[in-house]
Order: C-alpha cells, then structure tokens, then sequence
C-alpha cells in the first residue's frame, strides 16, 4: 500500500462547508500532479491499493472512509467529527 497526501479537492459546491467532495488531488514523487474522484478514493482505501493523509500543523492525519446517517460513504479525517473537517478546508485542485 502506497500512501499520499492530499493537498487539494474539489467540491460540488465551493463554498458550502458541508458540500460533497468531488476530487481529491496531490503531487507525485516526480513532481506531477494526481487527482481521484472520492468513489476511486474510498475503493482504493477499502482495498488497500492506497492510503492519504492530510497535514494538520506539520503533523499527518490519516483519511478514513466512513458512512453518513443516510448510508453514503465519503471519506474523512481520523480525527475529526461531525463539524466540517481539515480535509474539506483544503485548498481547489486545479
């Protein structure tokens, strides 16, 4: 299993701190840049192909696949809660 950090997304809506994450997105080992729908993400999460994790203070925190109220699965950081997460307030992928 390969782990990467995210440093973007891609939102449906912007400017909605509780809006659906689209696209995650990072920057290779060679400089060039990825981006993954949140459905390839969750799937590579589930199995074991990848692992992400965000930078929070200098400090990594691992990103989860969890599951609404509603049964829809997104994913999330380890550490947060129900309040929106370090994961959706990172900066729009390109």
């Amino acid at each position: 299993m390969s782990k990467h950090q995210i440093r973007c997304i891609n939102k449906s809506d912007r400017d909605n701190p509780h809006e659906r994450i689209k696209y995650i997105g990072g920057v290779n080992s060679d400089g060039t840049n990825w981006k993954l729908t949140q459905k390839e993400a969750i799937d590579s999460i589930k199995s074991g192909k990848y692992s992400f994790y965000v930078q929070v203070n200098g400090k990594p925190v691992d990103v989860i696949v969890a599951k609404s109220r509603y049964g829809n699965e997104y994913i999330k950081t380890e550490a947060d809660g129900e309040e929106p997460n370090n994961l959706l307030s990172l900066m729009e992928c390109k």
